[in-house]
């Protein structure tokens, strides 16, 4: 297969790349990638691509703008060695959040990104926990969604948080229709906190609908950037009488104060996946474990080079 099928790696996820080769059993494919001293990306693929379908993993996590522009390189690059299909694996897609106009005169950087993917030349694209779903529209090339959910699903299992002892909590209304999935499958109730963003990254809790006192709530969320909706809504949740608070999501951002809010705060733990390198951040707070989604992603692959159906990661 190895003649086949490559696996190419970006700066930005150099253990989940690895981890994904172990899992396809391909070993990871040759690519220098350098900088010219005024900082412009270089990138030589070191092995012959010519009819191999070749798959790039690159999550455009901090430093987004240099992430990306390594991704398009690379595909570039691969497109002129005539590459089979390129297929762009970025686990976190970065500018989700800028997926339409809030405002007159604002910019839709999301359906940028997807045009300047496309124009490089990747053949597909494929995601994981997309901040808003409707960013698969902006593509013309196939796109697939994959869903964090039973890597997650297996840690609140693992921590005995099921049955009606435990409440889901979405920190918004946008997120409810996420909680709601995980709240069926631990069959467990459900509740919303009406939030209010005065600002980016500044937020507040208003109201709380549903009912968590006495039981153990967990906080389901896409993303964790700053932490303050988060910690906002761990503290509001502990006030209605939660008797301990947990919070998973699927990308551990964690920028700026995130770390020492999560650290002062109610939660217990919180758990986020590997779709983001989180470098020395465990070992600054206790409470923050880390999921892999190689096995969900590297199946991904197997299924997309085959030509096989992947509607059943989708569970």
């Amino acid at each position: 297969m190895n003649r086949l099928i490559s696996i190419f790696g970006g700066n930005a996820s150099p253990a989940l790349t690895e981890e994904i080769c172990k899992y396809v059993g391909v070993p990871q494919g040759t690519a220098r990638v350098s900088r010219f001293s005024d900082g412009e990306i270089f990138v030589e693929i070191g092995e012959n691509v010519r009819g191999v379908n070749c798959f790039i993993v690159q999550s455009t996590c901090s430093p987004p703008n240099d992430n990306l522009m390594e991704m398009l390189i690379m595909i570039d690059a691969l497109k002129r060695a005539s590459a089979g299909a390129i297929v762009a694996i970025i686990p976190y897609f970065g500018y989700a959040r800028q997926d339409r106009k809030v405002k007159p005169r604002t910019p839709i950087t999301a359906k940028l990104v997807a045009d300047l993917l496309t124009a490089a030349g990747a053949t597909r694209v494929l995601s994981v926990d997309l901040h808003a779903g409707q960013i698969q529209g902006f593509f013309d090339i196939p796109f697939d969604h994959l869903y964090a959910t039973p890597i997650l699903r297996e840690a609140f299992q693992r921590e005995g948080l099921v049955g009606d002892g435990t409440v889901v909590v979405s920190p918004d209304a946008g997120g409810t229709e996420r909680a709601r999935a995980y709240s069926k499958f631990l069959h467990c109730p459900l509740a919303i906190i009406d939030k209010r963003r005065d600002a980016p990254g500044v937020s507040q809790v208003h109201h709380l609908i549903g009912d968590v006192e006495g039981r153990r709530a967990i906080l389901i969320d896409d993303m964790i950037d700053t932490a303050g909706t988060l910690c906002n809504a761990a503290k509001a949740v502990m006030e209605h009488g939660a008797s301990e608070v947990f919070a998973g999501a699927t990308h551990g951002v964690l920028s700026g104060p995130a770390i020492e809010r999560i650290n002062e705060s109610v939660l217990s733990r919180v758990w986020v996946s590997n779709t983001i390198p989180q470098h020395d951040k465990v070992s600054r707070c206790a409470k923050l474990e880390v999921l892999s989604t190689a096995n969900l992603v590297g199946e991904a692959i197997k299924r997309i080079h085959h030509g096989d159906s992947i509607s059943s990661l989708f569970d």
